[in-house]
């Protein structure tokens, strides 16, 4: 696999939960392992790295711990460089003018304190701030109560026409109605921050989700790089390459960093 990136310039994007860290049922709970935390923070000094998670960027700041990374948050709408500049994406809409993420912000926290009253009517139900999204979580609801727990949080949504949902491992995300996932976050960082830092560079996303499934098509339409699912199950993907889970993610950072310091 790594024969094709020798003398290439490699830089890495990697998805949070279930990709550096197991995927728990509280999600507050989803921290990173300190033999997790050694071999990303070899990895990234030797690669330009990034993180791109649905979780707000603070969020996944406070479990990672480093300095030396690119986070963005909110599948890429809030970002954090290296050298601490806050980037909030602006993003083009439809009619030619330019919207920035952070004016849905007043949206969001409405739609969050309703279905915040709504859901208490569903045991096990939780909603997760994520700044530029909103995630209910249903991975501690009855199987047979998650059909109306899903009906209920669409319907409210109706009722916010920029929102839209979404969804993903064991839970809804309601989002901004713009055109931005991590395919477009993947390109966004690439184009203009830095990480496109030869014309031999190779970029490799290593990710488990759905929402990673945008991130795994861009990098196939730019006929380079690496995208990489983590999954202990076959299953249809867009990716190339696989891992099972995040031991085998760990273990191959490891073997990155001594590939490129060997």
């Amino acid at each position: 696999m790594m024969k094709p990136a020798q003398g290439k310039h490699l830089v890495l994007f990697l998805d949070y939960d279930g990709t550096l860290t197991p995927i728990v049922d509280d999600p507050a709970r989803a921290l990173m392992s300190e033999e997790m935390r050694s071999a990303l923070q070899k990895v990234a000094r030797v690669f330009p790295t990034a993180i791109v998670s649905g979780r707000s960027r603070n969020k996944v700041e406070g479990f990672v711990k480093l300095k030396n990374i690119t986070y963005a948050g909110s599948h890429g709408m809030d970002i954090l460089t290296v050298d601490d500049g806050v980037v909030i994406v602006v993003i083009e809409s439809g009619n030619g003018d330019f919207l920035q993420a952070e004016k849905f912000l007043p949206t969001i926290k409405k739609i969050k304190k309703v279905l915040e009253e709504k859901i208490k009517i569903i045991k096990g139900a939780a909603i997760e701030d994520n700044k530029f999204c909103i995630s209910v979580h249903f991975r501690r609801v009855n199987v047979e109560d998650v059909h109306s727990l899903k009906e209920l949080v669409e319907s409210v949504r109706e009722n916010y026409p920029n929102l839209y949902t979404t969804g993903g491992k064991k839970i809804i995300e309601i989002r901004p109605r713009i055109d931005w996932d991590k395919g477009r976050a993947l390109q966004y960082l690439i184009q203009n921050l830095g990480f496109n830092v030869s014309d031999d560079f190779l970029p490799m996303y290593v990710g488990d989700d759905r929402t990673d499934e945008d991130a795994f098509k861009v990098i196939r339409e730019m006929g380079r790089g690496y995208p990489i699912i983590v999954s202990s199950i076959p299953k249809e993907t867009k990716a190339t390459y696989s891992l099972r889970d995040p031991n085998e993610v760990m273990s191959f950072l490891i073997h990155l960093f001594k590939w490129r310091t060997s």
